[in-house]
Parts: C-alpha cells; structure tokens; sequence
C-alpha cells in the first residue's frame, strides 16, 4: 500500500469524526451506552474500512468484543456498506442493529459475545483460507481487556507457531485501558504488551490509535515479514473530545440531552 497523501490523510481524519458522531447519535436513542469504545476506536475504523484495507466480502473480519459493533454500524453507512437510515433503529427491541452483536450481526464474519474468544475464531479462517488456497487476509479486532483472558496467548502461541499452514493474519487492538470493572490497570496488570506479543513470536507495532498517518503505516507493514502481526493502538475512551466530562464511564456512558448536544456540536466543527 503506498503511503498515505495530505489529502488522503484528512479524508480518514474527517470520516472518524462523521464514524463518532454517528455512535453519538445511536447511543442518545437510548441515552446510555457503548460510546466510549466508539469514540475511542473511530481512527482504527476509518483506517480499516475507509482506506481499503480490509476487502468487504473477500477478506474475514472477526469482531472479538460485540459492543464494539457501534463502531462497525458508523462506518458501514459512511461507506455504503449499510443503508443510514437504517442507524436510527440501534439498540431497540428486534432490531438487526443490536447494541451488543451476535450471529444476527450483518457485515460480520464472526463477532463475540463473551470477551477473549475472537482471535480463536480468526485464526481458523486463516487456516481454512490457506487450505482452500483462497488467499483471504483475516483481520481480529481486539480490545485490552481481553489480554485478560488466557485463550487470547493459548491463540496468539498456537498461530506463531503454525504460521506457515495460515494465510495472513492482522491483530488490531484498541489499547483504551478501560472495561466494565474500570481501568484494565486497576484490574490486572497486562503490560509490558507489545514485548509479550513479541515474545509469542508475532510481530508487535504500538502506535497512537487516533493518529490516521501511523495506523495507515502500521497496517501496511503486514505485507512484509512471515510472522503474525498485531498493531497496539493506544486510544482514549474520551476520544480527546473536550465535551466528555474527566469522570465519565468510559466503558458505559450516560449520554443525557445536554452532553449530546455538546458533542454534537464540538464534533460538527470539526468538519467545517
């Protein structure tokens, strides 16, 4: 993939911003919410689906945490993956827009409802991908707190080590230090993270994961060395938005009608 133009750049950086004002709007539905996970991975998302790095309906996309679907619906329909209209339905009662996915989930190969299972999922489609011969990049999305879990290392040692027998597989986590007990940091020490990935034999990137240039860069690398790669995205549940209060929960926020509209309208000035 050829480095990324000014121009280029700022498209990304603009569909983030439309990506969180879209979850904003979802979320103010019900007034409470994923919008944490939304705000923080917008950048991750607008890189993946907005500069065409994920192949929609060639390659496999795994969703390991399914609140994070917010994020995925945003992009869909700024990507003309999904029908706009079809947001104002999130999280109500039947809906297919639920606020947590499930096998229902449209766009999806695979998402999870409990946490740590996704990286499993994806590494079977590599192995069936290579199998098939159908050449298909897998790419797992991941959050922190699921290096919590020990089936994601049982995963991430078992994919170094049968690396040749899988097409390509890219890890993104969103690194945002938060889940639903509070800070990953006051839950169970997971650093030194990059180190540990490394040390299971996969190549490990960190990098800032609202900054569109050094995720564009990050997720190019994959085409180069033999190993696994995750990219450690180091994200904000706030977004870096002025109007989110310091004491809010990122993980579940309660969006009342007057911080809406003054997300709404921080956000909006930052496409003008």
């Amino acid at each position: 993939m050829a480095t990324q133009g000014a121009h280029d750049l700022d498209r990304l950086r603009r569909l983030a911003t439309r990506i969180r004002l879209h979850a904003v709007r979802m979320v103010a539905i019900q007034g409470f919410g994923y919008l944490g996970q939304a705000l923080s991975s917008a950048e991750i998302f607008a890189v993946l689906f907005g500069a065409g790095m994920v192949r929609f309906q060639h390659d496999r996309f795994v969703l390991s945490p399914g609140h994070y679907v917010i994020s995925l619906y945003a992009v869909a329909a700024e990507t003309g993956l999904l029908d706009a209209s079809a947001l104002a339905s999130y999280g109500k009662d039947g809906s297919q827009l639920e606020a947590i996915g499930t096998e229902r989930t449209p766009l999806l190969d695979l998402v999870c409802g409990s946490l740590g299972q996704g990286l499993s999922g994806a590494i079977g489609f590599a192995i069936a991908s290579h199998l098939a011969g159908e050449r298909r990049h897998t790419w797992a999305f991941l959050s922190d707190g699921e290096m919590e879990e020990g089936q994601v290392w049982e995963g991430a040692m078992f994919a170094s080590h049968h690396r040749e027998r899988m097409d390509p597989l890219t890890v993104v986590i969103d690194a945002n230090n938060s889940q639903v007990d509070g800070p990953v940091t006051s839950v169970t020490t997971i650093e030194p993270l990059a180190e540990k990935w490394r040390s299971f034999g996969w190549r490990a990137v960190e990098v800032d994961g609202h900054d569109v240039e050094a995720l564009s860069q990050a997720l190019a690398s994959r085409a180069s060395g033999d190993a696994p790669l995750v990219v450690i995205a180091r994200t904000e549940t706030r977004g870096r938005l002025r109007s989110i209060p310091s004491d809010a929960d990122g993980h579940f926020i309660k969006l009342d009608s007057q911080l809406e509209r003054a997300l709404l309208s921080e956000l909006q000035a930052q496409l003008v």
